[in-house]
């Protein structure tokens, strides 16, 4: 199954739509985005849709319901969950500016404080 973002006028993903492979897949065989997005759109009469993938193969991550399409990244981009994380350009993901503790314990992030703080 192929999976597609549904975009508002802000590039923010407001949905993510399943299609079967057969429909992107063209008459050589090759899977073509273009043909998921124009099934899509004649579906739901407009709309703008982009590609996602759940092993996030391609647009650096998979789209989640409130993570933006980055077009000069070709990227989807998580929500920003705390003020002080920083994106990683790589990855466009977001990163505390604390590296998370690796001792086997739990940590929540306290964004007064801007560091992990262990759950008791």
């Amino acid at each position: 199954m192929a999976h597609f973002a549904k975009l508002d006028k802000n590039s923010n993903v407001i949905g993510v739509e399943v299609v079967n492979n057969e429909v992107i897949t063209d008459g050589d065989g090759v899977e073509q985005e273009q043909l998921g997005i124009d099934f899509l759109t004649e579906l739901y009469k407009g709309g703008w849709y982009k590609q996602t993938s759940y092993n996030e193969t391609f647009r650096k991550n998979f789209a989640g319901i409130n993570s933006t399409y980055d077009i000069n990244r070709d990227a989807f981009i998580p929500q920003k969950r705390y003020p002080s994380w920083t994106l990683v350009e790589a990855t466009c993901k977001w990163t505390a500016p604390v590296t998370y503790p690796d001792d086997g314990k739990l940590y929540t992030w306290n964004e007064d404080t801007t560091n992990w703080v262990e759950v008791v």
